[in-house]
């Protein structure tokens, strides 16, 4: 076990090293859809691209990930086949939201012989996922198209 300073400690150099390895500038917040985000998440089990779809209006939610599902053949054929479509996703905090991920099992962010792994399912799985959503921005984004 560590202690939290040396979890804070690895955790910086890991994402310190990811820039390193892949110096771009990922979309992550700046979807330009209030409340859809894509992120990076990594543990001690798991590493995981998530797109976390959870606008306060339940409303807003439904659609965007219906928006999404409707194109799920082609996310799954043509862009992320290990994609996973989930729309109530419960937070721990107990808030629901819709999530699509693609999660990559048995790595570990404290084992550094994993980085690299972990760093190259990350840009692959995000740049996919990146080609995906530009693609396809306009018609998720307008709440007019009905799915």
């Amino acid at each position: 076990m560590y202690s939290k300073e040396e979890s804070l400690k690895i955790k910086k150099e890991f994402w310190v090293q990811f820039a390193e390895v892949y110096p771009r500038k990922w979309i992550l917040y700046d979807t330009k859809i209030k409340d859809v985000t894509f992120k990076f998440y990594v543990d001690n089990k798991k590493a995981q691209v998530l797109l976390d779809i959870e606008p306060k209006e339940e409303e807003k939610r439904k659609i965007y990930f219906e928006k999404i599902e409707s194109l799920k053949t082609i996310l799954i054929e043509e862009y992320l086949p290990e994609a996973i479509l989930e729309r109530n996703h419960y937070l721990e905090s107990g808030k629901v939201i819709s999530r699509i991920w693609v999660e990559k099992l048995n790595v570990s962010l404290n084992n550094k012989t994993n980085w690299e792994e972990i760093f190259d399912f990350f840009n692959e799985t995000m740049s996919q996922f990146e080609y995906f959503f530009y693609e396809y921005e306009d018609y998720i984004k307008d709440l007019e198209i009905n799915t």
